[in-house]
């Protein structure tokens, strides 16, 4: 196995960050294999969405704000206001996606894309690994 780790600026708000030209990037001349893509993050996310037409942000956060609200409801308190659901936020949008590889290619469908999902505006930096696991 072949593993990397990127960093990601994601500011301090809400983000969606597309990552699949960094993955395509660490595929590229591999052969057929699997791609693993991990946040080592207890507050965020990885999802396979369509991005730059609105979907990923604000779409996206939109959603998530109206499932997991950032407001004063959460026991976990420290930190920003409404901190508390960026915690919950990985039983929803996993830390962890996988994608096939074929011949170096990530066999993403025409409009996907693997997007870093961050509500924490109080880590503006974060880490995503890709992992290579040749077939």
């Amino acid at each position: 196995m072949r593993s990397e780790v990127i960093t990601v600026e994601t500011g301090r708000r809400p983000a969606v960050r597309d990552v699949t030209a960094e993955a395509q990037q660490f595929v590229s001349g591999e052969g057929d294999g699997l791609l693993h893509v991990f946040v080592p993050h207890a507050t965020a996310g990885i999802a396979i969405i369509e991005s730059g037409s609105g979907s990923d942000d604000p779409d996206l956060m939109t959603a998530i704000d109206g499932f997991l609200p950032a407001d004063g409801r959460w026991r976990h308190r420290h930190g920003s206001p409404g901190h508390g659901r960026d915690h919950v936020l990985p039983a929803f949008i996993a830390p962890y996606a996988s994608i096939p590889v074929l011949r170096g290619r990530l066999a993403l469908g025409t409009w996907q894309s693997i997007c870093l999902v961050d509500t924490n505006g109080d880590n503006a930096v974060r880490q995503v690994r890709f992992s290579f696991l040749p077939g």
